[in-house]
């Protein structure tokens, strides 16, 4: 059986903060593993700056139905790598195939990353994304492989795993490219109308689920009038720098063809106006903008509309570029 006794010593070569634990270069599952590739998943649980890694002990020790360990390293809620083993994990079961990965035994195939926050109404840090970036750079290198071989659980599982939630994975393969490349770490963050605490909108504004081009379970949505009633994301932007706003609706005939969007900027609100019966179920971009630092409202949909039609609020997505 192969082993990867160098993880270590990469992940800390990427300038990646590391902690082993116990005997992590002999902790692993009988069977054969010879690596081509990287797995990223979410932990499902709750991760905070007070409680940085919930599922570390369960992703060491496995659970009853599943024996440990489940993953080569954690990633918790500050983008610390726990290192918990050099050798085949638990971690991807049966793999589909996707991309250049081939059809076949997962936990052979790909060395994974259990990232530690619960992807319903959670999602990964700017901390765990940049550090997870660089570790899966590093990685791919040492491998000999391009960032094509970077996957996500949802895109290998044959049993309908959703992990890992909230991010965009082409965004994800092309910042690893970027960072393999020798760019710098790229912060990409993903509020839906469902993530909570993230999300406010008035009671006029209804939930459907009606359009199978919705990002995630359902959508809001609201008639036009002559008042703003603003749907807001909210953001936790790492950096003042300027970042790339793409916003996801599902597209429908009879929706709003002249829907307002706000950008807070560093230099006061824009607006882009977009036409939500077109162009749906994909990330469209409204522009690049300075964004300043701070958790706070950065991108709203307004309901002050002239042209007829529903106004939907999905998902909206900001990238540092």
């Amino acid at each position: 059986m192969a082993t990867i006794p160098w993880l270590v010593d990469v992940l800390r070569g990427a300038g990646v903060q590391v902690v082993t634990h116990g005997d992590w270069v002999n902790r692993m599952r009988p069977g054969s593993f010879d690596p081509i590739g990287v797995l990223w998943h979410h932990t499902a649980a709750t991760s905070s700056a007070s409680n940085p890694h919930p599922a570390l002990n369960v992703c060491i020790n496995g659970r009853s139905d599943l024996p440990g360990p489940l993953c080569q390293a954690l990633v918790d809620y500050h983008g610390v790598f726990h290192v918990i083993s050099a050798g085949r994990c638990n971690h991807a079961g049966v793999s589909r195939g996707s991309g250049p990965i081939p059809a076949g035994d997962g936990n052979t195939l790909m060395i994974g990353w259990e990232i530690d926050y619960n992807g319903v109404n959670q999602e990964m840090t700017a901390a765990q994304y940049n550090a997870s970036i660089a570790a899966t750079a590093a990685v791919l290198k040492r491998l000999g492989k391009d960032a094509s071989y970077a996957r996500g659980h949802r895109e290998t599982s044959t049993s309908g795993k959703i992990d890992p939630s909230f991010i965009d994975l082409n965004t994800m393969r092309a910042d690893v490219a970027a960072k393999m490349a020798g760019g710098g770490n790229t912060w990409s963050s993903v509020v839906d109308n469902s993530t909570a605490g993230r999300f406010t909108a008035s009671a006029s504004w209804g939930t459907s689920a009606y359009s199978a081009q919705r990002y995630g379970t359902d959508y809001r949505f609201a008639q036009p009038v002559a008042a703003s009633d603003a749907a807001w994301y909210k953001f936790n932007v790492p950096a003042t720098a300027n970042y790339r706003v793409d916003a996801w609706w599902p597209a429908v005939s009879g929706y709003n063809t002249a829907t307002p969007y706000i950008v807070a900027t560093t230099t006061g609100n824009r607006t882009v106006i977009v036409n939500q019966a077109a162009t749906g179920g994909q990330w469209r971009s409204l522009g690049t903008f300075t964004l300043p630092a701070g958790d706070a409202n950065r991108v709203a949909v307004s309901r002050w509309s002239s042209a007829a039609g529903l106004v939907i609020a999905d998902a909206v997505r900001l990238t540092r570029v």
